[in-house]
């Protein structure tokens, strides 16, 4: 589970909880939720850059398990495992060890639909005027034939 995603900081916790308490099954996974997520933000306060981008998969007998989307942010993050088992040692965390795991954790971020650029008459004619004005020549000839699919193209939908 990632906790510290913009995706997730959107929602209310408040609801999350309030959802997880409404089944006494659900209400059992309430406090390893809530470990798990003082773990994550614990791992972030050690190493906020690093941890944007990793989580916490689990915590059993001592081994901390992480994930990193890559596997230069992993060579990284095990750099700084000695730092971070220190420092979760001094919050009271009981870590014997940490393992990484690369995995991505999320779909890739959808693209906006891209934005087509629409030109102004004036441009079109200057854009027209230029199509004509150029000398005609082997190198300039598929610059011309270019600018003028362009015009007519922009002419006939405004739009395009």
């Amino acid at each position: 589970m990632r906790f510290t995603n913009s995706y997730i900081k959107s929602r209310d916790p408040v609801e999350a909880t309030n959802f997880l308490r409404r089944d006494n099954r659900l209400a059992a996974l309430l406090p390893a939720v809530e470990r798990m997520a003082s773990l994550q933000q614990d791992c972030a306060a050690v190493l906020p850059a690093m941890f944007s981008h990793c989580e916490v998969l689990a915590f059993e007998q001592g081994v901390l398990l992480l994930s990193a989307p890559n596997t230069a942010l992993a060579a990284k993050l095990k750099q700084q495992t000695p730092k971070l088992q220190e420092a979760l040692l001094k919050r009271g965390w009981q870590i014997n060890n940490i393992k990484l795991r690369v995995q991505m954790m999320k779909a890739a971020d959808i693209k906006p639909e891209p934005v087509s650029l629409s030109l102004s008459p004036a441009a079109v004619e200057a854009f027209d005027t230029l199509s004509q004005t150029l000398e005609q020549n082997k190198q300039n000839a598929p610059l011309i034939a270019a600018l003028k699919n362009m015009v007519q193209k922009r002419r006939e939908r405004p739009d395009y």
